[in-house]
C-alpha cells in the first residue's frame, strides 16, 4: 500500500539532511545519542516531542552543504510544523489546500514575504543565517511554524518517545543546544570522546507556556481590511 500523500511529503523534504547524516557516518565518526522529556503542567509528559530540536555547537565544526526541504500547507497548518536545515538551504511551501496562502516571516535572520498563491502552486525561500525563523501565513492567523537553520550537519529531532541520536559528531568540545516551542531552551557544554557519547538526557519544562497571539505581516490585527480571512 503506498504511503498516504503527507507522509511522502515528509519524507521528501528530509531527503537532503538523510542523504548528508549518512554520508558523514560512513566516515566512522562517533554519535551523541540521548532522550528528552518535556513536561506539561503538574509534570505531566507531553505529547508534542517530536517538534523539539537538538543540535551541536562549536567554532570547530566543518560548515555543512545546503539542501532542499518541503514545508506544505494543507489543512490550514504547516506540515511538519517545524523543518531544520543547513545555511544556505531552500525550503520550498506548497500548497496543499483549495485556497489561498500567504507565507511569511518577520524574522531577523531571514524575513520573506511569499504573497498569494493557489492549490498547487508552491514559493520558496532561502536562508543565509543561523537562528530559528518564525513562518506565518497572512491570510489565516491560527498557522505557524519553525525553520531551524543550522551551520554545520550536527543535530536531530527526537522520535515520539523522546530519544534522539546525532550522527557522525566528530570528538571534541561542544555545546548542545536543546529547543522546543513551547518550553526555554537548555544548553549544556559537552565533550565527545572518540567512542562517542550516550545518556544526554534532558528535560524542557513547558509548564509555564501560553500561547500569544502574533500580527499580521503589516503589524495588524487579523480579521481586518485586506487580511479578512475569506477561507
Amino acid at each position: 500500500m503506498p504511503a498516504p500523500p503527507a507522509l511522502r511529503r515528509l519524507g521528501t523534504s528530509l531527503t537532503a539532511v538523510v542523504s548528508l547524516a549518512g554520508s558523514l557516518w560512513a566516515q566512522g565518526n562517533p554519535t551523541v545519542s540521548g532522550r528528552l522529556t518535556v513536561l506539561d503542567k503538574d509534570e505531566k509528559v507531553a505529547q508534542d516531542v517530536g517538534q523539539a530540536v537538538i543540535w551541536l555547537e562549536s567554532p570547530e565544526a566543518a560548515p555543512a552543504p545546503p539542501g532542499r526541504a518541503d514545508m506544505s500547507t494543507e489543512n490550514k497548518q504547516f506540515l511538519p510544523g517545524v523543518v531544520v536545515l543547513t545555511v544556505g538551504s531552500t525550503l520550498t511551501f506548497p500548497n496543499h489546500d483549495p485556497f489561498n496562502h500567504n507565507v511569511f516571516s518577520l524574522s531577523d535572520i531571514g524575513p520573506f514575504d511569499l504573497g498569494l498563491y493557489g492549490r498547487g502552486e508552491g514559493k520558496t525561500a532561502t536562508f543565509q543565517k543561523p537562528g530559528i525563523v518564525r513562518v506565518y501565513c497572512n491570510v489565516h492567523a491560527q498557522m505557524s511554524g519553525f525553520v531551524v537553520v543550522r551551520d554545520n550537519a550536527y543535530f536531530a529531532q527526537p522520535g515520539a518517545d523522546g530519544s534522539y541520536t546525532i550522527p557522525a559528531v566528530p570528538p571534541g568540545a561542544y555545546t548542545l543546544h536543546v529547543w522546543h516551542e513551547r518550553a526555554p531552551e537548555v544548553t549544556r557544554p559537552i565533550t565527545v570522546p572518540a567512542g562517542g557519547l550516550i545518556g544526554q538526557d534532558v528535560t524542557l519544562d513547558a509548564s509555564a507556556y501560553r500561547p500569544v497571539a502574533h500580527k499580521n505581516k503589516f503589524g495588524q490585527e487579523y480579521g481586518s481590511g485586506a487580511t479578512r480571512e475569506r477561507y
